[in-house]
């Protein structure tokens, strides 16, 4: 898949998920770390998204996950920042932290640097869930540069959106 075939998958996906949510009353949060703000962008590039998209929290650094998103520091400590535990307590921080329904959180090594044996580069955390309702974890590792993982990245976290949106509960 080329970047431009992905750059249009994801553009259609967030027009999917706006009007999805829009149909439903839903309103969208994201909290992100190795996306950078990019599903926040991906969801914005589409006209009239200001009735359904309400914030994006780009906390990129450790210590802006604890202030913005409320995450433990504890859980930075014991599982690190690319971890389950962490990218769950980032969903559930947007959604304590927004006046939304839904919210997504990635957080992962983008790299060139920075994997480990354990955490390799393109490792990616994302948690999706609902306030007052179900929350969905999955990981995967993207292959590819920077770029490459950054927008799988980007385009995993509108799938999970995209999920809950179409799901009751």
């Amino acid at each position: 898949m080329t970047d431009e075939d992905t750059a249009t998958g994801i553009a259609h996906m967030a027009g999917a998920i706006l009007a999805l949510c829009r149909a439903a009353g839903l309103k969208i949060a994201t909290a992100e770390s190795c996306t950078g703000g990019m599903i926040a962008a991906a969801l914005t590039d589409v006209a009239g998204s200001s009735d359904v998209f309400e914030r994006g929290f780009v906390t990129y650094a450790n210590s802006a996950k604890c202030d913005l998103l409320g995450v433990d520091p504890a859980l930075l400590e014991e599982f690190g920042a690319v971890s389950e535990p962490v990218a769950r307590a980032m969903c559930i921080g947007a959604l304590a932290r927004a006046p939304v329904d839904l919210a997504v959180a990635v957080t992962g090594i983008a790299g060139p640097g920075g994997g480990t044996p354990a955490k390799p580069v393109g490792l990616v955390h994302l948690a999706a869930g609902r306030a007052h309702g179900a929350l969905r974890h999955r990981s995967q590792i993207f292959r590819g540069g920077r770029s490459a993982v950054r927008s799988g990245a980007t385009a995993a976290a509108l799938a999970m959106l995209m999920a809950l949106a179409e799901s009751p509960e």
